[in-house]
């Protein structure tokens, strides 16, 4: 696909998606949300979220009802969330706002990697897609960055693709350090402790690529390597994978909502928002996905735990 020109792709000549960037990133306008999609509107749609990996869309003030219909044209709508909780009318719905536990529970200290993650990888089989929509929105401040995990795989060299496509590596919900709202936090993920092993490098089910499939909020180790080798291997490829050419940042707007392909990318909620006095709510749901395949054909495996099946 040319990159230079705003174009509408096959289906839909109404729908026009801009790119933002070379690898990662379109904008979607021509479709109002609100209203049942046509078949070639929705085809539309997902072969732009296969072809720029997460796809935006202005000026869509949506319900609940209406964000859950709109997600249910594109696979199962999964419940909320396996740890945290759910709007109480509607079970699809997990509100993300700025002092919600999950995100009060950090450390302190970070690195340039950190809080970069995939929806829920500690499931064996993590959510296909994520649908976010931005209610309450700062003037600024609170951007989400986005990163193509097939791109930063294509770039690597041949020989340490070989070999990291060799590899597995455990993912869990970390624990946070202890205070008043980590203990809470720990809780949480204590009453379910969710454990998979998946290939670190997986194969996209739709497009065929192959993405590194890691991220520090929740790959613990790599299978059969002594931790220090882990650790070195798992922040090179966390640094490289958040390179600047793979990314993309989306400033936020009342009614703008971002889907992204769980299966290819990371993504961060860029924590500026918390030094300012602005108040940040979203919402989002998420879409039932497939147990991840490596390139060797062997899929990913359960540890521990349950991660809930379509709503």
């Amino acid at each position: 696909m040319s990159v230079n020109n705003p174009q509408s792709v096959a289906g839909a000549n109404h729908v026009v998606v801009e790119p933002m960037s070379v690898n990662i990133g379109a904008e979607i306008s021509g479709v109002d949300l609100t209203q049942p999609l046509s078949t070639r509107e929705v085809r539309t749609i997902r072969q732009a979220l296969l072809d720029w990996k997460v796809v935006f869309f202005r000026d869509q003030i949506l319900n609940h009802r209406q964000h859950i219909d709109f997600a249910k044209n594109f696979g199962e709508v999964t419940p909320a969330h396996a740890v945290f909780g759910a709007d109480t009318e509607y079970p699809e719905i997990y509100p993300v706002t700025k002092h919600r536990t999950a995100f009060a529970a950090r450390p302190a200290a970070s690195r340039a990697w950190t809080d970069w993650h995939t929806d829920v990888t500690a499931a064996v089989n993590p959510p296909f897609g994520s649908i976010l929509r931005g209610v309450v929105v700062p003037p600024y401040g609170g951007d989400t960055h986005f990163t193509n995990m097939a791109a930063a795989y294509k770039a690597l060299s041949p020989s340490l693709q070989q070999y990291l496509a060799t590899l597995r590596a455990v993912h869990r919900f970390k624990r946070a350090h202890e205070d008043d709202e980590a203990g809470n936090y720990n809780e949480m993920i204590d009453r379910n402790p969710i454990v998979a092993e998946h290939p670190l490098v997986t194969v996209h089910p739709e497009t065929g690529e192959p993405c590194l499939y890691t991220s520090q909020e929740f790959t613990s180790h790599i299978v059969g390597l002594h931790r220090r080798e882990s650790d070195v291997l798992l922040e090179f490829l966390w640094e490289h994978a958040i390179r600047a050419e793979f990314s993309v940042r989306f400033r936020w707007r009342e009614g703008s909502i971002a889907f992204w392909d769980n299966r290819a990318t990371q993504h961060q909620a860029i924590r500026d928002v918390y030094d300012s006095d602005f108040e940040r709510e979203f919402y989002r749901v998420t879409l039932n996905g497939a147990i991840p395949v490596g390139v060797d054909g062997q899929a990913s495996r359960r540890i521990s735990g349950e991660w809930m099946a379509p709503a």
